[in-house]
């Protein structure tokens, strides 16, 4: 391997190429899951800081028949971005490629290489004057590359969609180490196979996304947030119908989350002063988006929840002030994962069923768990909006929480997927397959589908180098 070490040098630098061999050196950022449940070991960590460089480098490792884990801001939920423990791979780390290449107001597109932090794409729209609306939790430390190879989801998916959804091109390297340039930004081209749908979504399986064009959407005049009480989720369903209703496509956001999951941000981290939780089984948060006024915007909204009011489907509800009362509600959703970790180890579960369905896979998944485990705690929240459930299992309060991860993980996770078969959802919604779900899809995605996806990973990445052991079991 020095051979090949001594090349990865060559082209990106001496400083860009990190071993363990080197005392000063500490690739743990690289090797280790966000979960931090998993840890990796690579046989170096390449930073390149081109797409020249990137192609360079998969040229180079598959002429030595070393495979590559391509990594964005590693903040990803399924164990799909890390090197496994062999100390054979290497982590191609696309941080170094971060700039916003152009702005095209005109085409209402922006331009930005891989290793783009999400949150500084959404700087560079606003400060052109733009909107770029995916948004989560991670936005902070994530990347655009690492969001378009997950396609990931987010607070804004019932209005703008996926990343999927957002992207009008890509910029791949390809297992061979070729450089395919689709960044032309076109809304319609019917030239063929849509490859740009194939690369989003692949977990960095079929080739190495490098730089993206994106949508942008016009600022809107104001944006509103309430947050309500619902009696149960059936109502929250009926709440989120009369919101598409009124708000139509002004209706941005919409996400539900259980009394329990609000009540362990109450506990630990009770100055963010969680509202309503108390005397309901669910709270529901609304966002919505006018491109008129404020004034249009909260007369709309009042309407909707007067109307959600009368007819008894929101018991209580409060509508920010302003911006900085949104952004404290907003947090308060955001931080239930935070809350949920510092309760103890838990047991992560992102599935997609059909909206209408949501209420009657919760009530029958939540009976056949308390009937497996006694005393299991649920905390349940998520994008309603778009079917997106965060259906997450808390150990028995009582319990050694290493103790029910290890002997009970398997048998929740059964039980929680074969629900969500029988209720026609998806085992994984927005957090990608990577190598944690990767064994769950022999059961749980249909042989024919396995097989194109087999045959699509075995015609673009034949020799099997990039992220192998993610996704699909070859």
């Amino acid at each position: 391997m020095t051979a090949l070490l001594d090349t990865l040098r060559q082209i990106v630098g001496a400083a860009n190429v990190l071993t363990h061999d080197d005392p000063q050196a500490d690739l743990g950022a690289w090797e280790q899951d966000w979960r931090k449940r998993t840890r990796g070991k690579a046989l170096a960590v390449v930073r390149p800081g081109s797409t020249e460089q990137v192609a360079a480098v998969v040229k180079a490792c598959a002429a030595a028949k070393v495979t590559l884990v391509p990594q964005g801001g590693n903040t990803g939920l399924v164990v799909g971005s890390i090197p496994d423990n062999t100390g054979s791979q290497v982590v191609l780390s696309l941080q170094r490629m971060s700039a916003v290449r152009k702005v095209d107001p005109g085409n209402l597109t922006i331009t930005v290489e891989a290793g783009c932090v999400l949150q500084n794409l959404q700087t560079a729209a606003d400060n052109a004057g733009f909107l770029f609306p995916l948004s989560l939790g991670a936005e902070g430390s994530c990347t655009i590359g690492g969001n378009l190879a997950t396609n990931a989801g987010g607070t804004q998916v019932v209005r703008y969609g996926n990343a999927r959804e957002l992207c009008l091109g890509l910029e791949v390297v390809t297992a061979q180490g070729e450089i395919w340039e689709g960044l032309s930004g076109l809304r319609k081209d019917n030239t063929g196979y849509d490859l740009r749908d194939l690369f989003v979504g692949s977990e960095g399986t079929l080739g190495i996304i490098t730089a993206a064009t994106m949508k942008l959407y016009p600022k809107p005049a104001a944006q509103l947030t309430a947050w309500a009480a619902v009696p149960s989720l059936e109502d929250a369903v009926t709440l989120l119908g009369l919101a598409h209703q009124q708000l139509g496509a002004g209706l941005t956001g919409f996400e539900v989350m259980a009394q329990f999951a609000l009540s362990l941000v109450d506990k630990h981290y009770p100055q963010l002063r969680t509202p309503l939780w108390k005397d309901t089984p669910w709270c529901v948060l609304l966002e919505n988006s006018d491109s008129e006024s404020e004034d249009h915007a909260r007369s709309r909204f009042e309407q909707l929840l007067e109307s959600a009011l009368e007819q008894g489907v929101v018991t209580d509800a409060v509508v920010a002030e302003n911006l900085t009362q949104a952004h404290n509600l907003w947090h308060i959703r955001e931080s239930i994962t935070l809350a949920q970790a510092e309760e103890g180890l838990n047991i992560k579960h992102d599935i997609s069923i059909p909206v209408s369905r949501i209420p009657e896979f919760v009530r029958h998944t939540d009976a056949a768990l308390s009937a497996a485990i006694p005393g299991v705690r649920f905390v349940n929240f998520g994008h309603l909006g778009d079917g997106n459930l965060h259906y997450n299992i808390q150990a028995p309060a009582e319990g050694d929480a290493k103790v029910f991860l290890r002997e009970q993980e398997e048998n929740v996770n059964t039980i929680v997927y074969d629900a969500v078969q029988a209720f026609d959802g998806s085992i994984s919604a927005e957090h990608g397959v990577g190598e944690l779900k990767r064994h769950k899809l022999l059961k749980h995605k249909s042989p024919v589908a396995l097989g194109m996806m087999r045959a699509i990973k075995g015609a673009l990445d034949p020799q099997n180098i990039l992220n192998p052991g993610r996704v699909l079991e070859v």
